[in-house]
């Protein structure tokens, strides 16, 4: 197990590194409710007095219910200023626009909502001088389970080699709410949904397997498989003539 208190102060120290070098004056993030970014609002709190989180329901009916109060919950209990930003009528104008243009796909709309969060936390944090935290993981970024140009675009992000294993733990040595450690991953991008049903697999499957230890062939294959079909999220964007 990592010393937690030491990933904490280290982690804090990277998070103050990263507004120096960028000269802005505080720090925003998405909260979504879920473990990942409660564990990086902490932390950019005890970096940085002038952290905000945006929360931001996007038509899924857990958006406005479960996931807001958990996510009220960590900020209450860490003194991270919070705000509400409804983006359901900012969907509802983006999937008109384009009636008529495509014949969109069930994920591409469930992808919608991402890029709208992506949007919004970039508009406040031009307008107030603020970095965009990014709160992904890395067995989420194995698999790439996350949108590109959606919760996958930040400015910098402080738990990006953790586990999700090693994200509750965190967590654990935190205190943080038992509503955020006890709940099942979900992305909230359509009602009903978990990231482990989704996927049709573990997070504990995904962290076995990334650390060496054996995995079932079942397992190894959907992660496998996953890892490769999802190589373009991970490389930069190819430029010609570099």
């Amino acid at each position: 197990m990592r010393d937690y208190a030491v990933e904490f102060e280290r982690r804090v120290e990277f998070i103050r590194a990263q507004l120096a070098a960028s000269r802005c004056t505080g720090i925003v993030f998405g909260n979504s409710g879920g473990k990942d970014s409660a564990l990086v609002g902490i932390l950019c709190k005890a970096a940085c007095e002038n952290t905000l989180g945006l929360i931001m329901p996007c038509a899924s009916r857990r958006n406005y219910g479960l996931d807001r109060d958990d996510g009220m919950e960590v900020a209450e209990k860490f003194n991270i200023e919070t705000r509400v930003v409804d983006l359901t009528p900012v969907r509802e104008a983006e999937l008109a626009a384009l009636e008529g243009v495509t014949e969109l796909t069930d994920m591409a709309v469930a992808n919608i909502a991402p890029r709208l969060r992506m949007t919004t936390l970039y508009a406040v944090a031009h307008a107030e001088n603020r970095l965009v935290a990014g709160t992904g993981n890395a067995s989420e970024a194995y698999v790439g389970y996350f949108t590109k140009w959606g919760d996958g675009a930040h400015d910098f992000n402080p738990i990006a080699d953790l586990s999700v294993g090693e994200i509750y733990e965190f967590l654990e040595y935190l205190d943080a709410p038992r509503s955020i450690i006890e709940k099942a991953p979900s992305a909230g991008l359509f009602e009903g949904q978990t990231d482990e049903k989704e996927m049709g697999i573990t997070y504990a499957a995904i962290d076995a397997y990334m650390a060496g230890r054996p995995v079932s062939e079942h397992d190894r294959g959907i992660i496998e498989r996953m890892h490769r079909a999802s190589e373009h999220k991970r490389r930069g964007i190819a430029r010609y003539g570099e």
